[in-house]
């Protein structure tokens, strides 16, 4: 019998904006498994963008991998901060859920995260199509999570301490897994809360898009299971003008025009 797949961190996920925007460091996870023959799979969760391409590049270097060791890389969605590194795989197939890419066809004019030439990104790579259910290696699936884009998946991973699932934005942050509510809806309010609910209800470990890897005790309160480690450059405690601000759960923000949107 294959041991069951495992989920490493390659970037963390932070909740982190500014008064000047957003860094949308978004969490890139690998999974490692066997295929249907007994194959060893490198599975990639989301890329991130351009601006942690060298944190990506250390982090496989690291595990002694080159990005032609990843077989194929799953997109939780097509929003700009999750896909701007897809060019470093362009060996591998990559897995979104079709209507995820349905949209990308007519992004609506408010949704900031999908810029247009999003679409343009995933036509140059070999796109795999996947749905709710769907194994991708054995022990490794599809959870659909729509709401916060058309689109958006988990990924579950049966490992041998429960089921891990990796969120991307469909979870951002693990207040939300208690709130259960989507600080930032492009598509539609009522699935986002949905899926939340939906991940919680499964989950042994939830992997967010923009925090670091939690359970949910059986008290209801946020365990973290991985620590916060980051370091910033070019500012320091008492800098003219800098403010630091420990915030809680944010203002939830649905798109104006939410409503006229239908899949192409």
């Amino acid at each position: 019998m294959s041991a069951p797949p495992l989920v490493d961190v390659l970037l963390h996920g932070y909740p982190i904006t500014t008064s000047a925007g957003h860094p949308a460091f978004c969490a890139v996870l690998l999974i490692e498994g066997e295929d249907a023959s007994g194959r060893d799979t490198r599975i990639l969760v989301d890329s991130a963008h351009v601006g942690r391409r060298p944190a990506l590049w250390e982090a496989l270097a690291k595990r002694n991998l080159k990005p032609e060791d990843i077989d194929l890389v799953v997109l939780t969605h097509a929003h700009w901060d999750h896909i701007q590194n897809l060019d470093v795989f362009e060996h591998a197939p990559v897995y979104v859920h079709r209507d995820e890419r349905r949209y990308l066809k007519r992004p609506h004019k408010h949704d900031w995260a999908t810029p247009k030439w999003t679409g343009a990104i995933l036509d140059q790579m070999d796109v795999r199509e996947v749905e709710d259910g769907q194994e991708i290696i054995p022990g490794v699936g599809i959870l659909d999570m729509p709401g916060h884009s058309p689109g958006s998946i988990g990924v579950t991973v049966e490992t041998d301490q429960g089921v891990a699932i990796v969120t991307g934005d469909a979870l951002h942050f693990a207040y939300v897994a208690l709130t259960k509510e989507n600080p930032l809806v492009f598509w539609n309010a009522d699935q986002a809360r949905r899926s939340i609910e939906r991940a919680v209800e499964v989950a042994d470990v939830l992997y967010p898009g923009h925090d670091q890897p939690f359970r949910v005790t059986k008290a209801g309160e946020i365990e973290y299971v991985e620590p916060f480690q980051l370091t910033v450059n070019g500012l320091y405690p008492g800098k003219p003008g800098l403010e630091l601000v420990q915030s809680g759960p944010r203002q939830v923000w649905i798109m104006p025009g939410i409503e006229e949107q239908v899949l192409p």
